[in-house]
């Protein structure tokens, strides 16, 4: 696979890696998922393991072969990408959706003019919406962009059906992409590009976040913003003992129920367990080059937690 591919028109008996669509418009108008309580495993680092000294990560509660884990997250949202919001709404009991407008509204995109935007691991184009609907209602922005960025190409056909019913689709606000986001390629994201850099419910997916972090920091702009909005660790004992029972009895069982697919929702609970903790990820963003906040939850800190730590968002800025 090319590790960038601009989504292009529908054609017949498309081979199965090729994407449809997007913005051709674009191109032609250049100038315009629940929480870990304090007993669940932590971040397992990159380690040298195996006779041949191959690096391994982790996938979900398994240890696995670095250059497997991409492969093996491709294969969970190939899954379920068709029920991407349905997976969402079982694993936060539906308020990501107020968690998503909650993100994007501290934000204020179009506050300060037309902006240029990326959403990473975005493929469903949910954020991205938000980002045009904000932006043009708030500050009758027309102008703000967004460049959707996802390695799945299942889940950048969702964001692609999504859009075809908005009337940014055929548009120069937005353009759908697939590459990795770890290695973006320099053609196609040129560094200094980017005014905001967003990621929701994805950063703890990827093999490597320190290279998503420096991916980030290499794209944006001097004085631009990264912001992440992610599941995190509950610091309440008895709210974490409550969503450990809920998100390791119901949500895979909701998995088989709602998608026929137990196992893809079982790594989805184990993953967020394996991300860091609030502190940690905001160290790791402030390692990446980036200028944050102090290092505590809550006004003039690094992350802002939501519903006690279910989720959080951490922002930074590229000075």
């Amino acid at each position: 696979m090319q590790s960038v591919r601009q989504l292009r028109p529908l054609v017949p008996k498309a081979s199965a890696r090729r994407i449809p669509f997007v913005s051709a418009a674009r191109l032609n108008h250049q100038h315009a998922s629940l929480t870990g309580s304090s007993s669940a495993p932590g971040p397992v680092p990159n380690v040298s393991g195996g006779d041949q000294g191959a690096r391994t990560t982790h996938f979900g509660f398994k240890t696995v072969p670095e250059d497997q884990k991409e492969n093996l997250v491709r294969n969970v949202f190939e899954s379920v990408a068709s029920s991407y919001d349905i997976m969402n709404d079982a694993m936060s009991l539906g308020v990501h959706r107020l968690w998503k407008d909650d993100f994007v509204a501290r934000l204020k995109p179009g506050a300060r003019g037309a902006q240029r935007c990326i959403d990473v691991a975005g493929g469903t184009g949910d954020i991205a919406l938000r980002i045009l609907d904000f932006a043009r209602e708030k500050y009758a922005d027309r102008e703000t962009s967004v460049d959707v960025v996802d390695i799945n190409g299942e889940m950048l056909k969702e964001g692609f059906k999504r859009f075809k019913k908005t009337m940014y689709h055929n548009t120069p606000q937005i353009a759908f992409k697939e590459a990795n986001a770890q290695s973006m390629p320099e053609a196609e994201f040129p560094s200094n590009t980017y005014d905001l850099y967003t990621i929701a419910f994805g950063i703890r997916n990827c093999t490597s976040v320190p290279d998503v972090l420096k991916e980030a920091y290499r794209v944006l702009k001097p004085g631009g913003t990264f912001a992440c909005l992610e599941f995190s660790r509950v610091n309440n004992p008895l709210l974490g003992t409550l969503y450990d029972q809920y998100s390791f009895s119901v949500i895979p069982l909701l998995g088989t129920i709602l998608a026929g697919d137990r196992e893809s929702y079982q790594y989805l609970v184990e993953s967020i367990r394996r991300f860091p903790p609030q502190p940690t990820f905001a160290q790791m963003i402030a390692d990446a080059g980036f200028t944050t906040g102090a290092m505590h939850e809550g006004k003039g800190g690094a992350w802002r937690e939501l519903w006690g730590g279910i989720a959080s968002i951490h922002t930074a800025v590229k000075l």
